[in-house]
């Protein structure tokens, strides 16, 4: 006598809803495209972030937004700190450790987005 093999159960993940995922990812596009096309994209990236913010009950997704909002606000100010003090030399030197430091940070973003994983301590 045969016995049926029983069929693997399917275990539930633990996933965000997709669209804001795909939200999160874009905003990070946005903010990398901002390199590329002036500060346009990076405004946008800003407002949606704003915008959505009270949308996204999942904590991880909710990590991330803080981690881009963070990003943002702290690049912009040691920019506006390196531009003026451009005129006394150590200004280049500020805009240049900014832009390293935020690239560090959307594309640490990006990983961990695309693992699932939520940002450790953004704030």
């Amino acid at each position: 006598m045969t016995y049926p093999t029983p069929t693997p159960q399917a275990v539930p993940v633990n996933e965000p809803p997709t669209n804001q995922r795909q939200l999160v990812i874009i905003i990070y596009a946005l903010y990398g495209a901002g390199y590329f096309l002036g500060g346009i994209p990076t405004i946008v990236a800003i407002i949606i972030n704003y915008l959505k913010r009270t949308e996204i009950k999942d904590p991880m997704l909710a990590s991330h937004f803080t981690w881009q909002i963070r990003t943002f606000w702290i690049s912009l100010g040691l920019a506006i700190l390196g531009m003026i003090t451009v005129f006394i030399g150590i200004g280049i030197i500020i805009l240049f450790a900014t832009a390293i430091w935020n690239i560090y940070r959307l594309v640490r973003g990006v990983l961990a987005i695309l693992d699932n994983k939520p940002m450790p301590n953004p704030n």
